[in-house]
């Protein structure tokens, strides 16, 4: 779990935040507040949201458009979830159905909707043409990134740089957004912007990668999703894309053909090729890699709990098991 030191160093202003999710989130549409506290009630680690704020304060910022903004972030994040469980069918998230399963694939994918739009409404509340640059940006790479890792699907012949692309659009970009936030609005330097950018991205490519990970060594009432799903979708991430690499020629093929049916049928026998290849290992140690490379991203920032707080939760995020 995320620290007791670090969530109670957040927890004032997460509150903050947990009470803005839930004002801008109401509507007098019914089914989008259903559908929207049901969101809310599922939780989650908040970790994107956390970044906002911890960055923020790190940077010494004291005001409150972090809250907003940590809102908003939030916002984006679960508006590609909804769309993202709508197009991979999934049915579980967090160890509960997800809203598509509940609620019908229209509602998910116009609800997401909703929340994009609430989120640029919420951005130009803060009144800084350069937060809705990142913010606006971020957001068209995370949908190129869904598209990139929906072209890949049962693709066997997607290569560990092609992936890595995949993983720093759709998910380490809203990362790095958050984290900049926080130096765009106490006015830092150029310098220390980059930095808590470039710290957001290989943070946010740990976190992944560990997810990687986990899809082929923790059960679903560790992790809320069942081992196997990647696979299960098609999805060639980075521990099948070694296993191909270092493989034997049979374990290739049978690799090749998981991903191009994708299914359960064959979770056991892929796994048995992650074990014997280290698949999982490389993919560890690759995150590893991008955590150190966070944290000597935000030493150049002022020693404070909350730069603090970043390096452990660079730690946290290869150190997890959920």
């Amino acid at each position: 779990m995320i620290t007791r030191t670090i969530r109670s160093l957040a927890e004032e202003d997460m509150q903050a935040v947990d009470a803005c999710i839930r004002d801008r989130l109401s509507s007098p549409v019914v089914l989008i507040n259903q559908l929207s506290e049901y969101i809310v009630r599922s939780g989650g680690k908040r970790l994107r949201p956390m970044l906002a704020v911890l960055a923020a304060r790190a940077c010494g910022y004291r005001g409150q458009d972090h809250i907003t903004l940590a809102a908003v972030v939030e916002f984006i994040h679960t508006a590609t979830l909804l769309h993202d469980d709508v197009v991979d069918a999934s049915e579980l998230r967090r160890g509960q159905e997800t809203a598509n399963h509940l609620f019908g694939n229209e509602a998910a994918v116009l609800v997401g909707d909703f929340l994009y739009s609430r989120a640029f409404e919420m951005m130009i509340d803060v009144g800084s043409m350069r937060v809705m640059e990142i913010l606006a940006h971020a957001t068209n790479v995370i949908a190129e990134g869904e598209v990139m890792q929906l072209m890949n699907c049962h693709d066997p012949d997607v290569e560990e740089a092609r992936y890595m692309e995949v993983i720093r659009s759709k998910t380490a970009k809203l990362f790095e957004a958050a984290c900049q936030l926080g130096a765009i609005l106490a006015q830092r330097s150029t310098d220390e912007e980059l930095a808590l950018a470039h710290y957001g991205m290989h943070l946010g490519t740990a976190f992944q990668l560990i997810d990687d990970v986990l899809d082929y060594s923790s059960d679903s009432d560790t992790t809320g999703k069942r081992m196997g799903d990647d696979l299960a979708e098609g999805k060639p991430t980075l521990p099948l894309i070694y296993a191909m690499q270092k493989g034997e020629a049979e374990e290739r093929a049978l690799i090749r053909k998981a991903i191009e049916s994708g299914g359960r049928d064959q979770v056991d026998e892929v796994l048995a090729v992650i074990r014997h290849t280290q698949a999982l290992e490389h993919a560890r140690k690759q995150a590893e890699e991008e955590a150190q490379r966070a944290i000597a991203s935000v030493e150049c920032l002022p020693p404070s709990p909350h730069r603090d707080a970043l390096t452990e939760l660079a730690r946290f995020a290869v150190e997890r098991e959920y």
